[in-house]
């Protein structure tokens, strides 16, 4: 029996959206972009945060190379012309097929590539839905419900099957992941500015990166500027060979898995089968592809991967104002972006060995000082300030931590050999470290109002007087998990407070001062 195509994003309104007006209505891929180059999308109700950058990536490197292949520089203002551009980038397969969620399995379908032999017969994986397809893997159910889209729509195996291709790692034989992480345990975080505006302003500006940007990465990573592969799912795979990276067009979308949807009495599944290689031979670049909101770490070149603690204060940092990472073009700030309003924003999900250790999101607005600065690329004093807040941070937590132990360890300063007294110290110490993370940026005596303020040292100052009555607060509050027997617990809580504000001190000794001299 032939499959008939089905579900095409070119001509069928298959994804939901939220227009800037609050109205909901369902778009077809050239009216989505259309609406993005107008800036009249808020958001997609359908998109799973995990989901995020790999949609927004998906839309701009796909806009990009529709885009640089007609020789243009600004999008199309029609929906004519988009669906024109697109299916200009399939020749093979002028009936669209290419972009139909459901297509016979010797051709292209969307995200999926044709199967050499033509038919699904040895596939004997079935995946019944979109979140089964997804690229997570949670704990025994107790992160997300595994299974639980019994309910779905197109656009769910759409958002589904785009996170899996383009970030999903390695998950055991035959699984492979893709080529733009630092091997099959890491992950593709994310970093790019956000100027003022929707989904749209940030579409259309990354865009304008990408285009602006191509020759550069075409260069440093040897890619073709002409007649690479831009849709690696055009191609049909049989499982066991790899494309050469140097085959690729700098704007490449990838895949890693071989997957069909089918359709059945039930509606929409998927079939599944494994692979004998990689879809792309790219385990020598470590990650450095030429994605343009990866940071690379600049003395071993390999892509950034995150840890279970995300875009800490301590990471954050570094990618705005270090050396450490070469900042990802997205990163980069123009004067286009304006000069108010903009945002850092970094996201990605944490993966480990057979799990995934959490979606993380960090977003940090940017103050015109810091502005002025990254443009000019001179963030060298940036970079001072945040190093000493990191310092001053970890100096306060460790002054703390003594003086819980000492607390735990019944007024004694007996607790390096003792699990249980360090264990309860770490707790408490760690919601300290929690809170500076939240604020290390923005509000009250965060970092930008040091750098913006006209006495920068007065705002240090009245930061460390705040973040030594946060410290005290915790070690107080931590009096009730301490001991509790008469003479043992006023022994106790004085010991600790004495430790806490003998550490004090001896680590901050401006603040001493202040302190002395304010009696």
């Amino acid at each position: 029996m032939t499959t008939a195509l089905r579900y095409s994003l070119l001509d069928e309104p298959l994804i939901g959206v939220r227009l800037a007006d609050a109205r909901r209505v369902h778009l077809s891929l050239p009216a989505l972009f259309v609406a993005l180059a107008e800036d009249g999308i808020r958001d997609f109700p359908a998109l799973r945060p995990h989901q995020r950058h790999p949609w927004h990536a998906f839309l701009v490197q796909l806009a990009a190379i529709a885009l640089h292949q007609a020789g243009r520089s600004e999008p199309f203002a029609t929906q004519d012309e988009w669906k024109s551009a697109l299916l200009a980038l399939t020749p093979g397969d002028p009936d669209g097929a290419a972009w139909c969620l459901i297509a016979p399995p010797d051709r292209p379908a969307l995200m999926q590539a044709p199967v050499p032999e033509g038919n699904l017969s040895d596939w004997k994986n079935t995946l019944q839905t979109p979140d089964e397809l997804d690229m997570l893997v949670t704990s025994k159910n107790h992160d997300l419900k595994a299974a639980r889209m019994k309910c779905s729509e197109p656009e769910d195996w759409l958002m589904a099957l785009i996170s899996l291709q383009t970030q999903e790692g390695f998950l055991g034989a035959g699984n492979y992941g893709i080529s733009r992480m630092n091997g099959g345990f890491a992950s593709r975080p994310a970093v790019g500015a956000m100027p003022v505006g929707g989904w749209g302003t940030r579409w259309a500006r990354d865009v304008r990166r990408l285009l602006a940007s191509r020759t550069e990465i075409v260069s440093r990573l040897e890619l073709c500027e002409q007649s690479g592969v831009a849709l690696v799912w055009l191609r049909p795979w049989n499982g066991a060979d790899s494309l050469a990276f140097s085959a690729l067009d700098p704007f490449y979308i990838e895949i890693c898995r071989r997957i069909r949807l089918i359709e059945t009495a039930e509606g929409i599944s998927a079939l599944a089968t494994g692979s004998k290689a990689a879809r792309i031979e790219a385990k020598s670049r470590n990650g450095v592809t030429g994605d343009v909101w990866m940071p690379v770490e600049t003395a071993v070149g390999k892509a950034l991967t995150i840890s279970s603690k995300g875009f800490d204060y301590k990471l954050t940092s570094e990618l705005l104002f270090g050396q450490k990472y070469r900042a990802p073009i997205a990163q980069t700030l123009t004067n286009e972006d304006g000069k108010q309003g903009i945002v850092m924003l970094a996201r990605g999900v944490t993966r480990r060995k057979g799990k995934t250790e959490g979606y993380h999101e960090r977003r940090v607005p940017i103050s015109p000082k810091v502005r002025a600065l990254m443009i000019k690329k001179s963030t060298d004093k940036l970079a001072k300030l945040a190093e000493g807040r990191v310092s001053d941070i970890s100096k306060m937590r460790k002054v703390l931590w003594k003086a819980l132990a000492t607390l735990f360890a019944n007024g004694t300063s007996a607790f390096n050999d003792n699990d249980s007294v360090t264990d309860k110290a770490s707790r408490f110490a760690k919601a300290f470290e929690q809170g500076e993370d939240a604020r290390f940026f923005e509000g009250r005596l965060g970092l930008n109002d040091q750098i913006e303020a006209e006495d920068p040292e007065a705002v240090r100052l009245a930061w460390y007087l705040d973040m030594a009555e946060r410290a005290e607060d915790i070690l107080r509050n931590a009096f009730e998990a301490g001991p509790r027997s008469g003479e043992q617990r006023y022994r106790a809580r004085a010991a600790a407070l004495g430790r806490f504000h003998g550490g004090l001190r001896k680590e901050f000794p401006t603040l001493a001062e202040y302190r002395d001299n304010d009696r």
